[in-house]
Formats: structure tokens, C-alpha cells, sequence
């Protein structure tokens, strides 16, 4: 499998009926009999209104700039958008406000991978880890790195080769065996270890593990890397039982076991996922829910119908066009934050025999050249997608750095303008024939449909016949892990390090490098700004960094959505923050 990845929230046109249950022997056929069986209507059914066939004439939007005025070169700074909205995050549970017992149902937009911290890639599997799954730390609402297993933040020697994580006593796995610092030590070398590992970039250079006492860790580095505590606020900072990844092997996913308020208890492929409460939990007390069901309903308007039905209680990536009718309902609320992450378009520069393997020529315009890729960019009228497609909920983005973030810059965040004539200039002088086609995957729903869409019409003034190739999103992340497209459009749910939003992506053999790309100028810059401690000197690294990124394009990078959330006013203590995982192991029922 593979990323992180979300996929897009965008409006739907009408509303739509009909199960929702997912089925991989219809992946490549979307004939109007079985796509309406998943929910799904068929691409000819998704036509762009006029008023996105014009975007590439849309200029109702201005991009942002950071400091005084545009950047040089007369490009912008990403952002773009009318004033957004103020963040929501949700508030914990008071006591008085909930019940004890009681089971909550969430639909979520797409179906988790594997439920395997070492292995998993997707936002979906990030939820469900968060009920049963607790990591050594985790971010607050301030995109803030607190303790969680451990105790508190490390201590990292001067020279930044030591790093001391003290961890929690008497704590439980689900199995009922104990968590101690040789867990953690367990849990950190397989990890690293194992074949399929997705989390070996993100631990960075770990020498070895030690666990000297039950409740200290000691993580010795051949070199210093900086965004090691912020890795271990996500899946690399997940421990799992040793017991039962030793029982299991490579199998853990089929029953995972970890510390956490909740336990797994049983999956439907395609349909969906069950926890129920953890009676080994060493905060037991703050849990009152007895069992949460991740449903998996793929069409945002079907989850926002089962919302207002009651059906759900909670439901993830909201369209923006549904978000004003939701949030005007007073059975319902829209918690939203904004995204660390993006949306864009991964383009397969050298990806033939698979992720992680050595890139190989590919013939094709836009592998082998940057200029084709730097024309589709200016064919892409970023604010004008975020106008219309998303109607003002998004940011324009340009680049994997969050502008939330302590790491943002003027250079992070330089934005290329709109130039579709411009475009076909570059590609007259690359000498390619136009128009240039380019096949895109993208997931089969109607909300990444719609986007594929407005990009088809807006890159053809450029010189672009972009070709859309509708997927299931199980499907979609085998074939870009294959190396099996051309063009495909996913987003990544972001990180509070820009290393977590580059590295594994684009740095040469990165775990998650599906573009196949390789440079070894952008390598020597994230190699630097993982050992400096400085965060002023990591931050003009990464903005040099993005300026290779752009020259290079490996990613063209479109937008930072909202993370868009509805809940029924039926549950109380449901939290989303900026990191995009939707927070509901302490929720409970009103009272």
C-alpha cells in the first residue's frame, strides 16, 4: 500500500442514493449499473458546471504573500482564498456531559490499509490507530508535541547522538502483557527491521535501541537528526505488543495489538471496522463509550445524509458544498482545522519496478522532461480551484511546508502564477507536440472526480489532453506503488515536521518516493536540515529545498484543504486537530 494519503473534498452537485459498500472487482469499471452500486456515480455523470470550465480566466482570488509583497520574479506566495474561517476543534468531554456505555458509529471516506503501524500509509488507518493504537507522543490543538507512552519529551545529549525517552509504568498492551521501556525497544527495531517497513525513513539513523530500566529508552543516532520526536508523535512512535507481533509475524494486521483506550475487534473488508473498550487500559476510567464502528461510505453526500439521519454519529471529509447546509442545522456541528498537508498531482518520473526500487527511464514527455511538468503547473489555476471547486474552504499551496508551521518562509511558500500561454511557450521550446497527453489516476468518487475534472478542462488551454483514470482508492495506492500510472492525483495529511512532508517522498529511495524521483541537490539539503538543530538554519534549508522541488517537479502541489468534520450533537468530545486525525476514543454520548 502505500502514503499517508487523503483524497479530495469537493462539492457534489446533487445528492446521490444507494449503498455504499465498496467492491474491488468493479475497481476499473465505471459503467453507470455499478458505479451507482458503490454510491459512485459514473464519469460521465460528473459534469464540471461552466463556471469551472472557465477557471483558467478565474481572478477573483489573489494569492497571499508573506512579508512585504510578491516574491521576485513577480511569483506569489501560496495562499490565496477568501478570509478562512475561525479553526474548531471540538472540546473534550466535561464530566456530567456524557453517559457511560453506548456504542458511536463514523463514516469514513475511504477504507483503511493495513492496520499495521510499521506497514500502514493512510489517513483512514490513522483514525482507528487512535482509538487503540497510543504512540509515545502526540500533537495538541496547537500542533504541539506532548507525552502519551512516554512521560515526558526527551533529553537529547549536546553532541545529538543520545536521545532519552522516559516511558509510562504500568501500563497494558490489549493482550494483557506488559508495556515497558524493552517494548518500546522491541516495537522500534521491527520498524526498522521489517522488509515492508514504511517507517525506516522516518526513524531517521538509529544505531541501536537500548532499554537500560522498565522505564527508560535510549535511541543512539550515527548523526544527529532533529525531527525524531516529532516522527514519534505519529505510527513510528506506535508501540505494539511484542508478543503478538512475534505470534503474527508479518500477519499483525489481521489482529493487532497495542496500548490503547480501545481494542480491535473485527474487520469487514470493504464495509467496515469494529473496537470495542479495552478493560486493560491504564486510563480506563476516561473512556465511556463501549465500542466505535468505523463505517467506510465513499460519496461525501451520502455521509452527510447518514449524519442528519442519525445513522452516524460522526463523519469524516465533509464537502464544501455540504458544510454550510450541515453547519446550519442545530442537531449537528462542523469541527474544522486547517490541513498540514496537500493535495496534488505525483507525477512518475522513474517508478518501473516499484517504490524503493532504482529509478529507471521512462518515455514520456513529462518524465523526461521538467519544462513539460513546469508547463502543466502554469496551466493550473490554483486560487481559481480553490474559488470554485472549493468555495473558499481550501488554501492554495504550493509546496509540502505548512504555513502554520515554525519552518514557513517567504521561499517555502513562492507560488508560480497562472500562465496557460506561457505554458505552451515552454512546451513549443521543449519540443513536444501538443497537445501532450497525460493520463491521471485519481480515486472513484465523486468529490476526486469533480476535481480531476476541472483540472482536465483548465490544463487543455496550456496544451495538456489530460486523461482521467477513475480508481478505487484501495486500488489507486497498489498501482502508485507499482509504478503502475503516469500522473496521479493524492493528497498527504501532513505533518508538524517538514521532513515527514519531503523526505520520504522525494528524497532518493524514500520509503513513499512513488514519483521514482532522485536528486542528489535536493538529497544534501534534507540531509542537512534533518541534522541541524537550528530551526532558523532548518528553515532556510527548507526553503531552498522547495525552490529544487519547483525547478525539478516531481509534485506539483494544488492546495491545503480543510479538515472538515460532522458531528452529531448526540456525542459530545469529538476533537479534530491540525494533524487530521479525528479524535473520538473519549467521546461518549450525551447525557
Amino acid at each position: 500500500m502505500s502514503t499517508d494519503r487523503s483524497t479530495p473534498s469537493a462539492p457534489v452537485p446533487d445528492r446521490l442514493h444507494g449503498t455504499d459498500e465498496r467492491d474491488r472487482l468493479d475497481a476499473l469499471d465505471p459503467s453507470p449499473v455499478r458505479s451507482r452500486r458503490r454510491g459512485v456515480r459514473p464519469l460521465a455523470a460528473l459534469a464540471v458546471p461552466a463556471v469551472a470550465l472557465a477557471l483558467a480566466g478565474c481572478s477573483a482570488v489573489t494569492p497571499a504573500t508573506s512579508g512585504s509583497g510578491s516574491t521576485a520574479g513577480g511569483t506569489g506566495a501560496a495562499g490565496g482564498g477568501a478570509a478562512q474561517a475561525a479553526d474548531t476543534f471540538g472540546e473534550p468531554a466535561q464530566d456530567g456531559q456524557v453517559k457511560q456505555g453506548g456504542d458511536l458509529v463514523m463514516a469514513l471516506s475511504a477504507e483503511p490499509d493495513q492496520l499495521d503501524p510499521a506497514l500502514s500509509r493512510s489517513l483512514y488507518s490513522r483514525y482507528v490507530f487512535h482509538t487503540m493504537c497510543q504512540k509515545l507522543y502526540d500533537v495538541d490543538e496547537k500542533a504541539q508535541i506532548v507525552p502519551q507512552l512516554a512521560t515526558a519529551l526527551p533529553t537529547t545529549s549536546d553532541d545529538g547522538l543520545t536521545v532519552t525517552v522516559p516511558v509510562r509504568e504500568g501500563a497494558k498492551f490489549a493482550d494483557g502483557t506488559a508495556f515497558d521501556a524493552a517494548a518500546v525497544k522491541a516495537s522500534l527495531e521491527r520498524e526498522l527491521t521489517l522488509e515492508a517497513s514504511a517507517r525506516k525513513s522516518e526513524l531517521g539513523p538509529i544505531d541501536k535501541v537500548e532499554a537500560p530500566d522498565a522505564k527508560t529508552v535510549v535511541i543512539t543516532l550515527s548523526k544527529p537528526f532533529a525531527p525524531l520526536t516529532a516522527a514519534l508523535t505519529d505510527r513510528a512512535g506506535m508501540i505494539v505488543s511484542p508478543t503478538q507481533a512475534k505470534k503474527l509475524g508479518d500477519d499483525f494486521a489481521s489482529a493487532p495489538v497495542c496500548v490503547g483506550p480501545f481494542k480491535f475487534s473485527k474487520r469487514v473488508p470493504q464495509n467496515s471496522i469494529e473496537v470495542v473498550k479495552d478493560p486493560n487500559y491504564y486510563d480506563a476510567a476516561k473512556v465511556h463509550l463501549d465500542k466505535i464502528t468505523y463505517r467506510i461510505i465513499t460519496d461525501s453526500s451520502i455521509r452527510s445524509a447518514n449524519l442528519r439521519s442519525g445513522d452516524v454519529q460522526v463523519a469524516d471529509s465533509l464537502s464544501a458544498q455540504d458544510v454550510p447546509a450541515l453547519q446550519g442545522e442545530d442537531a449537528l456541528t462542523v469541527l474544522q482545522s486547517q490541513s498540514l498537508g496537500y493535495q496534488g498531482l505525483t507525477i512518475n518520473l522513474g517508478n518501473v519496478d516499484g517504490v524503493g526500487t532504482p529509478p529507471k527511464p521512462i518515455d514520456r514527455p513529462e518524465a523526461k522532461n521538467a519544462m513539460v511538468r513546469q508547463a502543466l503547473e502554469l496551466s493550473i489555476d490554483r486560487p481559481g480551484l480553490v474559488k470554485v471547486i472549493f468555495n473558499d474552504l481550501n488554501t492554495v499551496a504550493c509546496s509540502p511546508i505548512s504555513p502554520t508551521t515554525e519552518f514557513t518562509s517567504e521561499a517555502a511558500q513562492t507560488c508560480a502564477p497562472h500562465d496557460p500561454a506561457k505554458a505552451k511557450q515552454m512546451l513549443q521550446d521543449a519540443g513536444v507536440s501538443t497537445p501532450v497527453k497525460i493520463e491521471m489516476i485519481t480515486s472513484n468518487n465523486p468529490d476526486s472526480l469533480r476535481l480531476a475534472q476541472a483540472l482536465q478542462a483548465m490544463v487543455k488551454e496550456g496544451g495538456f489532453d489530460l486523461q482521467i483514470k477513475p480508481v478505487e482508492y484501495a486500488t489507486l495506492l497498489d498501482q502508485q506503488d507499482r509504478g503502475d500510472f503516469s500522473v496521479l492525483q493524492l493528497g498527504w495529511s501532513g505533518r508538524i515536521d517538514p521532513d515527514a512532508n519531503i523526505t520520504n517522498f522525494l528524497r532518493t529511495g524514500g520509503s513513499q518516493n512513488v514519483s521514482g524521483y532522485s536528486s542528489t541537490a535536493l538529497d544534501d539539503l534534507l540531509d542537512q536540515a534533518r541534522e541541524e538543530q537550528d530551526p532558523a538554519q532548518r528553515r532556510e534549508l527548507y526553503g531552498k529545498a522547495v525552490a529544487q522541488i519547483q525547478k525539478d517537479e516531481p509534485i506539483i502541489y494544488l492546495y491545503r484543504q480543510r479538515n472538515l468534520t460532522g458531528v452529531s450533537n448526540t456525542v459530545k468530545g469529538v476533537q479534530v486537530f491540525p494533524d487530521g486525525v479525528i479524535r473520538v476514543a473519549f467521546a461518549g454520548l450525551a447525557s
